[in-house]
């Protein structure tokens, strides 16, 4: 039985999710739908990261077994087909070891955030991006950003339903950016906590409109208190942009 490691790209705002929920539609449920359409099967597919309601990928991966052997442009394409109306793109098919897990042989996450600090609204961007339209210091964002790196307690940054073992993890990139009116935040991890990643977000926001410096943004994730953390920034500006093995 072949596994089949696909690296998939979603628009996530018409899904509750990626984790298959009954009644609502979710990125893995209309993948194993899909799947069902182009070869019979009724299949598990197995993402290295469960986005939440809202959040895209550009580089999503998942692992799929199929009973039979089918090329993997095969398998890209007709997903292509069958996917259609849905905002889901199967990029690439490859045939991998058995013993690779879309999970668990993931060594780093990779997730972008993006900003767009303007005061018109978002036309093209809209559901696809965080407007802030007061004027934010991305300089001084990424500088007490650096103060996040390392191995921490996040519990600041950790939602109450997470059901991470340890709110301790490694932050390895936690990088920010301007590009016009674009502000990026490119950060990378072995795995992040639920809702880790837009807290830390909301509260560079707090950074960056002068609200808060970079000792403060430190106190807080010292003080492992969710009470301490700035506003959780909206989905629609999180996207999964890649997973390293």
């Amino acid at each position: 039985m072949p596994r089949y490691k696909l690296t998939i790209e979603y628009d996530g705002t018409p899904f509750a999710g990626w984790q298959m929920q009954a009644d609502l539609p979710t990125v893995q449920g209309v993948l194993a739908e899909a799947f069902r359409r182009f070869c019979g099967e009724q299949v598990q597919v197995s993402g290295a990261g469960r986005t939440d309601a809202g959040v895209h990928a550009t580089g999503q991966v998942a692992h799929v077994d199929l009973s039979r052997d089918w090329r993997t442009d095969t398998v890209r394409d007709a997903m292509t087909a069958q996917l259609r109306p849905h905002p889901v793109a199967v990029l690439k098919a490859e045939v991998v070891p058995d013993l690779f897990d879309a999970r668990f042989s993931a060594s780093r996450r990779h997730y972008v955030y993006r900003i767009v600090n303007r005061r018109p609204d978002l036309a093209l961007d809209r559901d696809r991006a965080w407007r802030i339209p007061q004027a934010l210091d991305a300089d001084a964002m990424h500088a007490a950003a650096q103060r996040l790196l390392g191995r921490h307690d996040f519990s600041t940054f950790r939602a109450a339903e997470c059901q991470a073992a340890s709110p301790v993890k490694t932050l390895d990139q936690l990088d920010v950016s301007r590009a016009g009116d674009e502000i990026r935040v490119v950060t990378s991890a072995r795995s992040f906590l639920h809702h880790q990643v837009r807290s830390m977000v909301g509260s560079l926001m707090r950074v960056g409109e002068g609200r808060w410096s970079a000792d403060d943004l430190e106190a807080a994730l010292k003080s492992a208190d969710r009470t301490r953390c700035g506003p959780m920034a909206p989905a629609c500006g999180l996207y999964l942009a890649g997973v390293s093995y």
